[in-house]
């Protein structure tokens, strides 16, 4: 191991203290690209995590107004801005968990691939930096397109040989989120009850939820309404592109997501038994070297990827129908950050 890396080690160790009043562990969570559309809500609903003892909100802009003004609301966890590359490692230094919701937003007529350019990017100088400055954290990443910059941040971390694959996510919370709703409205049943993996990407015919596999059961939706529900949980996100008439994308349910999974990984890191999201993780599932699916977290994120289960013959077919886009995706990201 590196000095370096040791070093790094030794400070959390040391930093790694309980909270006198509730027994929990403190835990460090670090926003990156915390002042944008995504960035500001997401901050607020981790202000309000009772999990969270500190809160690093960074971005280029913006970010002292943001941090002022949730620091306010009055929940434990303790607030601080950094602005600018400068202060990037501050910002990431001692952390637990980096939320990255960083770059730009989808347009109308934009594809999460139009956003590449840019975004890939972002993506590679901030992995640069959690590589550097807290390379144990669990990395949550949001920016898009996930299916092309979880593999970017992997071959960051193997550069600086500082990868751990059970501490990488592509947060596709989301789509799971918008499952259980479209579910629940559509079956009549209480959306607080429904579960509804969903597995494959994060773009498109990527996203394959397994209504078959839905809980609480119904038989009240025929093969049309399975094929429908399927393809608007597909085009969630262009949903809500177009009607923002070009004036935002899917922001606020993407940052209630991205709090649901972190909260998640908390609760891992915390040691609380059977935590199980999907997210987006290097796999052996199948072929595809990322592959989102059920994950066990723990105290060093992934403890266990786990299988599809039984699939529908509709199922079968989108998995086989995704995998092509899905690995066309996973090697633009793994060719940008060899080249570039």
């Amino acid at each position: 191991m590196r000095p370096s890396l040791m070093r790094s080690a030794s400070q959390l160790l040391r930093r790694r203290s309980y909270s006198s009043a509730s027994g929990q562990p403190e835990r460090k969570v670090a926003i990156l690209g915390a002042a944008g559309g995504i960035g500001q809500p997401l901050s607020l609903l981790m202000k309000l995590n009772p999990l969270v003892s500190s809160l690093s909100l960074y971005d280029i802009a913006g970010t002292p107004g943001v941090a002022a003004d949730v620091s306010h609301i009055n929940s434990p966890a303790q607030v601080k801005g950094f602005m600018g590359e400068d202060q990037l490692g501050e910002a990431l230094k001692g952390s637990d968990i980096v939320i990255i919701p960083a770059g730009v937003p989808r347009k109308p007529g934009m594809t999460r691939d139009d956003l590449f350019n840019i975004n890939a990017g972002i993506v590679k100088n901030l992995c640069t930096a959690i590589a550097k400055y807290c390379p144990y954290a669990l990395v949550n990443m949001i920016s898009n397109p996930v299916n092309s910059t979880v593999p970017i941040a992997a071959e960051i971390f193997k550069k600086a040989r500082t990868y751990d694959e059970k501490r990488l996510f592509g947060v596709t919370t989301l789509d799971v989120v918008r499952a259980k709703t479209f579910y629940a409205g559509k079956a009549n049943v209480p959306v607080t009850d429904v579960n509804v993996p969903v597995v494959g990407g994060h773009a498109g015919i990527t996203i394959l939820p397994l209504f078959s596999q839905a809980t609480p059961a119904t038989n009240a939706l025929s093969d049309e309404d399975i094929k429908a529900l399927t393809k608007r949980t597909q085009d969630g996100g262009t949903e809500v592109v177009e009607a923002k008439a070009g004036k935002g994308s899917a922001t606020l349910s993407m940052a209630y997501a991205g709090a649901v999974f972190a909260n998640a990984c908390l609760k891992g890191l915390n040691g609380v038994p059977d935590i199980i999201e999907c997210s987006f993780v290097q796999s052996t599932v199948t072929e595809l070297p990322f592959f989102a699916s059920k994950v066990k977290l723990g105290k060093n994120g992934v403890e266990e990827v786990l299988g599809l289960g039984e699939l529908s013959d509709f199922e079968k077919e989108g998995l086989e129908n995704l995998k092509g886009e899905l690995k066309a995706s996973i090697e633009k990201g793994i060719k940008f950050a060899n080249e570039n």
